[in-house]
């Protein structure tokens, strides 16, 4: 795969579902998005790094295929340079909880948050959920503006951080 521009001159990269043989690419975006946001995730660099490459392969093995939970790519060829995942929520049969968005700093702003964000909508839609919901640290700007734009409403909920109490995230949702 490569890299392709969309009619306005900008850089896109295919957006898929991972695949069992995308393990070790998908450990080196992994440690890149902890490395860049840590705030944003629920696992240290220093977890993810300590795991064994044997952990990713099964878990990219089990977000490949189902309804449960799916996790996307961009890949341009090479290095991957976009994540995100979905996953049904616990206990709103009709939401998908959208997880673990990133995008490798030198991709953002040309649309592929757009793809990544429609492909786990799709696949929200074809198992059945018609929702999704995201959650952001208060005060990431960038990333609230940016869900915006894609439809994102701010619910009005506050909760804490999984991580770190003295934080609190605000939650989104939108129609698959």
């Amino acid at each position: 795969m490569t890299s392709v521009t969309d009619g306005t001159g900008m850089r896109r990269a295919p957006v898929r579902r991972v695949e069992p043989a995308d393990a070790a690419r998908m450990r080196a975006l992994r440690l890149e998005m902890l490395a860049d946001a840590p705030l944003a995730f629920l696992e240290t660099i220093a977890e993810a790094a300590a795991r064994p490459h044997a952990e990713y392969a099964a878990r990219i093995a089990q977000v490949s295929a189902g309804t449960h939970t799916a996790q996307f790519v961009a890949d341009p060829g090479g290095r991957l340079v976009g994540h995100a995942g979905g996953m049904a929520h616990p206990t709103e049969p009709g939401l998908t909880v959208l997880y673990a968005v990133y995008l490798t700093p030198a991709w953002r702003g040309n649309g592929l948050l757009a793809d990544l964000v429609a492909g786990v909508a799709a696949w929200s839609r074809a198992c059945g959920r018609d929702e999704l919901m995201l959650e952001v640290v208060v005060g990431n700007d960038r990333a609230y503006r940016a869900y915006q734009r894609l439809g994102f409403v701010d619910t009005g909920v506050r909760v804490p951080h999984p991580r770190i109490p003295a934080l609190r995230e605000l939650q989104m949702r939108r129609a698959a």
